[in-house]
């Protein structure tokens, strides 16, 4: 699994406050926690209005890739934003995201064919949410089309199937799960990724929802997650579900994470 850290958004109150007072310090603990978590990348989004939007991320790239080695998902629905803070970004970003939306596809997949880096791409358009599997499906395949066309392998892709929270519908889970191994099945070098705790959004005790979800998603063919691996109990659970899973070699990465201290949490 490929773990795309999620803490570093500006959407959330402390971290908003932390971008615009500047608050370096706050920022750079975020980091560190969650790529000695196990992050592989860490996802910024400055979550501010169009009017700073750019100055923030920049200042978060900079912020973040001065205390961290790890490379960075830059987000953002806005290309020239993305665009901008490309230009300071030192380690080949992944970009979060293409969706179908009016305006994103024409500004954000120049820019991700131009980087060179991985991409997500949503099943999202400009109709809504869709709910079947069938609709996602049907986005997905319009939208591999157009980043094929830019020259972007499929190798390149971490496809998000919308995972939505099981609190606003019975069949958010099911259907997520379903759209995973949809995905899997017909874009078998692509990757599947997602924010992993969308899931239990206005539940209580999320981290079980969380936890059950992503044993889950990983049989159904899930190899990356947004998510937060400094969750008490997470990492360790994925560790295991790779390796019962088989697709842990010898348990080679899950021995690793024993032994670096991570699956003691």
């Amino acid at each position: 699994m490929l773990i795309i850290g999620e803490k570093i958004n500006g959407t959330r109150r402390r971290v908003g406050r932390a971008v615009r007072e500047r608050d370096a310090e706050h920022i750079v603990a975020l980091a560190r926690e969650q790529v000695d978590a196990g992050a592989d990348y860490l996802d910024v989004n400055a979550g501010t209005s169009s009017d700073t939007e750019a100055e923030d991320l920049i200042w978060l790239v900079e912020t973040v890739q001065d205390a961290v080695e790890v490379p960075l998902c830059l987000d953002s629905p806005n290309g020239a934003t993305l665009g901008a803070a490309a230009r300071v970004v030192e380690r080949r970003p992944m970009i979060n995201s293409i969706s179908g939306e009016p305006g994103r596809l024409e500004t954000v997949l120049p820019l991700a064919a131009e980087l060179g880096g991985p991409v997500i791409v949503v099943a999202l358009d400009d109709e809504g949410i869709p709910r079947t599997v069938e609709d996602r499906m049907r986005i997905i395949a319009g939208l591999v089309a157009e980043t094929r066309a830019a020259g972007i392998a499929d190798e390149r892709l971490y496809i998000d199937p919308l995972i939505m929270a099981i609190s606003t519908g019975d069949d958010a889970g099911v259907t997520a799960l379903r759209t995973i191994a949809e995905v899997r099945a017909t874009y078998p070098d692509a990757h599947v990724t997602g924010g992993l705790s969308n899931i239990s959004f206005g539940a209580p005790a999320r981290r079980f929802l969380n936890q059950a979800f992503m044993v889950l998603a990983i049989e159904a063919g899930m190899d990356s997650a947004i998510m937060d691996p400094s969750a008490p109990g997470i990492y360790p659970l994925m560790m295991a579900a790779e390796a019962v899973l088989g697709r842990d070699r010898f348990c080679n990465r899950y021995n690793r994470a024993y032994r670096a201290g991570r699956l003691d949490r």
